[in-house]
């Protein structure tokens, strides 16, 4: 109940001008982003990457609106891509296809979103598609599904509590272009379409991951991170991969910024391949209540704070 309140509010302009109108609240929410500016994003991912640990970096805004508020945000991953290159950080890109104009026009989204995976590749960079709302699920498949027609640098991300999932992975992988980022989920699903059940979730991101980890997949090019920061998840994930000789280097296992910073360097330090998501921009407040509704533990976290404690 709380998890689908905290949703609700990342929706809500009264709630977003209530929370960002505290300084304190902006403070706080550091724990979970890099920062409002470019060069705050780079300096995390340049520490991320002496600590052994790759990024991929989140310009954050959703649900544009308008053409040039969409276009800013093409040009804006057209620097961060640059800085990065011209910098050598092991970083590449994560982007919302609401954020490129989705709900403007699907066809203006997949201009700018091949846009900057043009740019990506002239970079040498890798660009991630994140999945949102299941009601987008589909456009972001056919968006993707035509950007690997020509590029090889994009892959997308995939929610394993969506009762649609498995048979996603499954089209994708018999496609050859299944390089994917497994996650949980973090929006609010209703029950006739989403597992709500905890236990039935992981199991589920841990059977598609196994699923991306075969030999006939693998032969298909599948590639696989797990968005998780469950160490129920990702233990099991790599148990599976080592009784299969699988190279740890051959997958990734991928946090937020901010969660769990000790498991994130006991983790490179093991020799597992560790990607870091840094969101950075001044629209963090959505983003910023989902890391809410995700765990108990950030919410407490996060009221102490604004009580000063």
């Amino acid at each position: 109940m709380l998890r689908r309140f905290l949703i609700a509010l990342s929706h809500s302009s009264a709630a977003q001008r209530f929370v960002t109108g505290f300084p304190l609240a902006r403070r706080v929410a550091r724990r979970f982003v890099a920062g409002e500016t470019q060069a705050e994003a780079l300096a995390a991912i340049r520490q991320l990457n002496q600590a052994g640990m790759l990024a991929t970096i989140d310009y954050l805004g959703e649900h544009v609106t308008e053409t040039e508020a969409a276009s800013a945000n093409v040009r804006e991953y057209e620097s961060v891509l640059a800085a990065i290159a011209a910098a050598g950080l092991q970083s590449g890109v994560s982007l919302k296809l609401s954020a490129m104009g989705l709900h403007i026009d699907p066809e203006f989204c997949f201009a700018n979103v091949r846009q900057i995976v043009t740019a990506a590749q002239r970079a040498q960079r890798f660009v991630r598609i994140d999945i949102e709302e299941s009601s987008l699920v589909d456009v972001t498949l056919d968006i993707y599904r035509r950007l690997r027609i020509e590029f090889d640098n994009v892959g997308v991300v995939l929610q394993s509590y969506l009762f649609r999932t498995e048979a996603d992975v499954q089209a994708l992988i018999e496609a050859g272009i299944a390089d994917l980022r497994l996650v949980k989920g973090a929006y609010d699903e209703p029950e006739s379409i989403a597992w709500q059940d905890r236990e039935t979730i992981r199991q589920q991101l841990i059977g598609l991951s196994q699923m991306l980890l075969a030999p006939e997949a693998r032969a298909r090019g599948a590639r696989l991170a797990v968005g998780s920061h469950d160490d129920l998840v990702y233990n099991a994930v790599a148990a599976h991969a080592a009784a299969q000789g699988i190279d740890p280097a051959a997958w990734e296992i991928q946090f937020l910024y901010g969660i769990r910073r000790d498991e994130q360097a006991r983790l490179a330090a093991a020799g597992h391949r560790m990607r870091i998501y840094v969101p950075y921009g001044r629209a963090w407040y959505p983003y910023f209540m989902r890391r809410l509704a995700e765990r108990p533990a950030n919410l407490i976290f996060f009221l102490r704070a604004l009580a000063g404690k």
